[in-house]
């Protein structure tokens, strides 16, 4: 792709248009369609491939009618400069007339998951003369098609737009016909232009991403631990995005972070929806992308160049100034009226709301909603730009911390770029070590950081005393930022188990200067605790080799009554200490997590043969099931160098991941210390990676289903298979479901796996097609039994045999005898108290799982498949 064609059209000092040269195309690939007003008016549809825009001349202009096929004539390419492009181009020039910016936005191909594969993929369907494209503009979006014509010299081409929520019989265009000069209109002059330009007057965007000379700083909160009840206070929803400042008036709109960075270029959809305010206004919100799960993320949002799909909102919670008017001495329920007021009904555009008074119950509602927090604001609160006041205070449910990235390790194994950030936090004016962190990113983000830091390598470390790093350093400048997030804080202030969550644009460095969490005190006599007293329920872990100082209990820190227990043990000649014994797991059963500990000790016997040689999917709830808890995959620096693992790349992930095998009870105990409620095995072990042991059916019932339904259906599932001959085997989900498993021996890849039970799934379906459906998308369920056969591939995990589940009732994934399956079955039955005495009984129900598999050929013949 070459700009000498257009530069050979063109005479520089004559036209104003941009020499441009070819540029390396960013990640989010821009499109821009200019209203070309020259010898005949068209439309200029322009799309940056490869650093350079490749255009058409579309005469009639683009069509939202999935009917209209235009006509799209290819030119010349053109820099990437002329995507801004507006204005005169002088008679005697090539393309003498009007240029206008009619749309402009991003664009990416159709069906290409990887934003890195994004040129490669549009070169290879260009030259095969057929692209297909999802357009995010300001008037085009949607799903568009670009097909050449075969007659011809290969220059024509058709946009066509596609069937889709965007659609529409309508143009939503300006009439070409309505514009179109004619022979009898005379030529505007200067003065009538300028006329028409000050009769209708445009507000100028700043269209950087740089930081601007004057800007608002917000005011900001204090952390508070828990949340209470006041009449003379409201609870907002903590919203987990960039902080954001809108000042809108006639003649200017800036966009911006709390630091001053422009946010135009970022978020123009934002920008847009902010032009539709009619008065002059200043707002105070955040910008917030939110997930499939219709939850904030964070992380979407740092990456949203590769997630314009999803939901990109602006939540408005305070207003600053209206109508010209300092409003930041009025109470605060005032302003949110006002704001709420201006803020016209927009898909972009959202008034964060309140509760009144009752912050205990709404900060619980958040907490199940697995939002990040709470901000309480007391009512009458006036407005103090840029200090931090205890008139608001953030209540965290998720622990999160911005830190300074101070260096990098080099990495380890397979893993490119580098190894873990160190991370620092300044402290009186000086950087003082928090942790490193090694988890949290996929390829793409390790080049992406690797990348932004290489400009700020120094050679000595900019922290004054030495910090304890396992591996060589390189350091930078600590001047970029990041977010993390993180179980816990020891009394040094170290982050424990931090997980990168992105880099942070909004905020400079020297502004993370404390953590936001308390620092637990060190207790001056020692640091070792003893078992809390209600570990006893669950058999005791047995060690004749516990250190004998680890016997003494910690002394009551003052009035802190919430004493924290720990405990080093000798499992199977490992060392393992065990922290926080008295946490709470189950607030309602009043389950600590030194029981948890106690229960998969007193099964490990049981539980191992089903997770040995299988790599583990760490679920980690280290707050309990009251915490949403999160995917810990790699093992990480933090495992002990006895733990076994293996490495593996993650499709998912796009990255190698270390991941734990479980393969002995101290490694089940400290997947248990880490907050591993329940234990996620793959279906394959390391010598057959390819081939599963079993196959599973996943019997996942909508919130009408009854369980009776779910009972109905794991029988009509064991009677097709009954008939193809296949023995299964039965155990409650530990939840609202039940898993049926068929016993495969390792002899069929996954794709056979999965077609087989799919197959049995049809058939189940044909069965009960009024309370069951194969329909993976929700809204298409129709409140009916989803029968997940998809449960079947690389990577996949459900939760193992007897193991706990982080939700109400402590309940267990149990193995079933069929006759037990009939109605008057309830989950509930199986918990921590009742399962050791069932097993006592029964033994181990499960065993037929792992013994000789099925023979797929003879089963499909019995069902009449071949």
């Amino acid at each position: 792709m070459s700009l000498t064609t257009y530069a050979g059209k063109r005479n520089f000092k004559r036209t104003p248009e941009p020499v441009g040269k070819k540029k390396a195309s960013a990640s989010a690939l821009s499109f821009v369609i200019q209203r070309h007003d020259a010898s005949r008016l068209h439309y200029d549809f322009r799309l940056e491939v490869n650093g350079v825009l490749k255009s058409w001349a579309i005469p009639k202009g683009p069509s939202l009618n999935p009917k209209d096929k235009r006509l799209a004539v290819m030119v010349e390419d053109h820099p990437l400069a002329y995507g801004k492009f507006q204005g005169e181009i002088p008679e005697g020039n090539y393309g003498a007339g009007t240029v206008e910016i009619w749309d402009s936005g991003i664009y990416e191909p159709e069906n290409v998951d990887d934003p890195s594969d994004y040129q490669h993929e549009i070169g290879k369907e260009l030259k095969k003369g057929s692209l297909k494209f999802v357009l995010h503009g300001k008037k085009l979006k949607g799903s568009f098609a670009l097909v050449q014509l075969k007659n011809g010299d290969g220059k024509n081409w058709l946009l066509i737009k596609h069937k889709d929520e965007f659609a529409t019989d309508e143009y939503h265009i300006e009439s070409i016909r309505k514009n179109k000069k004619t022979t009898t209109q005379k030529k505007e002059t200067k003065s009538e232009a300028k006329a028409k330009t000050t009769a209708a007057p445009v507000r100028s965007v700043r269209s950087s991403n740089a930081k601007l000379e004057k800007y608002i700083t917000p005011m900001m909160a204090h952390i508070r631990e828990d949340s209470f009840d006041d009449p003379d206070w409201i609870y907002e929803i903590k919203w987990d995005g960039y902080r954001a400042i809108a000042e809108v008036n006639k003649k200017e709109l800036k966009f911006y972070s709390r630091n001053g960075l422009s946010f135009d270029r970022l978020y123009p959809a934002v920008v847009d929806a902010l032009a539709g305010i009619k008065d002059d206004v200043v707002l105070d919100g955040e910008v917030v992308v939110l997930d499939k799960n219709d939850k904030p993320s964070f992380q979407k949002l740092q990456q949203y160049g590769e997630n314009r799909s999803l939901p990109l909102l602006y939540y408005v919670f305070d207003c600053l100034s209206y109508k010209g008017k300092d409003l930041t001495d009025l109470p605060l329920v005032e302003r949110k009226k006002i704001a709420e007021k201006v803020i016209p009904k927009s898909n972009v555009l959202k008034y964060s709301d309140h509760v009144a008074g009752d912050g205990i119950a709404f900060f619980s509602n958040a907490v199940a909603m697995g939002l990040e927090g709470i901000i309480a604001k007391r009512a009458d609160s006036k407005y103090y730009i840029g200090r931090r006041t205890y008139d608001w205070l953030k209540i965290k449910n998720h622990n999160t911390q911005e830190a300074v990235i101070a260096g990098y390790t080099e990495p380890r194994k397979s893993r490119k770029y580098f190894g873990a950030l160190v991370l620092g936090m300044y402290e009186k004016g000086k950087l003082k070590y928090i942790g490193h962190t090694g988890t949290g990113f996929t390829e793409k983000i390790l080049k992406d950081v690797y990348t932004k830091l290489q400009p700020s390598i120094r050679e000595k470390s900019p922290f004054d005393t030495k910090v304890p790093i396992n591996a060589p350093v390189t350091w930078v400048d600590p001047v970029h930022v990041c977010e993390i997030k993180f179980t816990e804080v020891t009394d040094e202030g170290i982050l424990r188990h931090p997980v990168f969550m992105g880099l942070r644009i909004d905020k400079s460095a020297k502004e993370v200067d404390h953590l936001d969490v308390k620092v637990p005190k060190k207790n001056k006599s020692t640091d070792k605790t003893v078992k809390t007293s209600k570990t006893k329920k669950a058999a005791p872990i047995k060690s004749s080799s516990v250190k004998p100082d680890a016997t003494k209990p910690v002394k009551k820190r003052g009035k802190d009554t919430s004493d924290e227990y720990n405990k080093i043990v000798k499992v199977e000649k490992h060392e393992l200490k065990f922290t926080h014994l008295d946490k709470i797991y189950w607030p309602e059963e009043g389950i600590t997590k030194g029981e948890v500990i106690d229960y998969y000790n007193s099964i490990s016997k049981y539980i191992l043969p089903y997770l040995k040689d299988r790599p583990q999917s760490l679920k980690r709830n280290p707050n309990g099931i009251t915490d949403k808890g999160f995917f810990h995959k790699d093992a990480g620096d933090a495992a002990p160098d006895w733990v076994e693992s293996i490495e593996l790349y993650s499709d998912s992930a796009q990255k190698d991941i270390d991941y734990i095998l479980c393969n002995n009870k101290a490694t089940l105990l400290y997947l248990n210390n880490l907050g591993c409620i329940e234990i996620n095995p793959w279906n394959s072990r390391t010598k057959n990676l390819d081939r599963p042991d079993y196959l599973v059916m996943d019997i996942d019932p909508s919130d009408k289903s009854t369980f009776e339904e779910v009972i109905d259906t794991a029988q009509a599932i064991k009677e097709v298979l009954d008939k193809a001959g296949a023995s299964a085997f039965c155990k409650t989900s530990g939840a609202s479901g039940l898993h049926i498993y068929v016993p495969l021996g390792a002899k069929y890849d996954y794709d056979q796996a999965r077609s087989f039970a799919e197959i049995v799934a049809s058939f189940t379906e044909e069965k009960l097609p009024k309370i069951t459906t194969m329909e993976r998308a929700l809204n298409k369920r129709k409140n009916r039994i989803y029968l997940d056969y998809l449960q079947n591939k690389r990577g996949q995990t459900l939760a193992s045999v007897y193991s706990l589940r982080p939700v109400p009732g402590a309940t267990i994934s149990t193995p079933l005898e069929w006759k037990e399956v009939k109605h008057g079955l309830s989950p509930s039955q199986f918990t921590m108290k009742t399962l050791p005495k069932r097993l006592e009984k029964k033994g181990d129900l499960f065993k037929g799982v792992l013994l000789k598999g099925i023979d797929m050929k003879k089963c499909l013949k019995r069902l009449g498949g071949g």
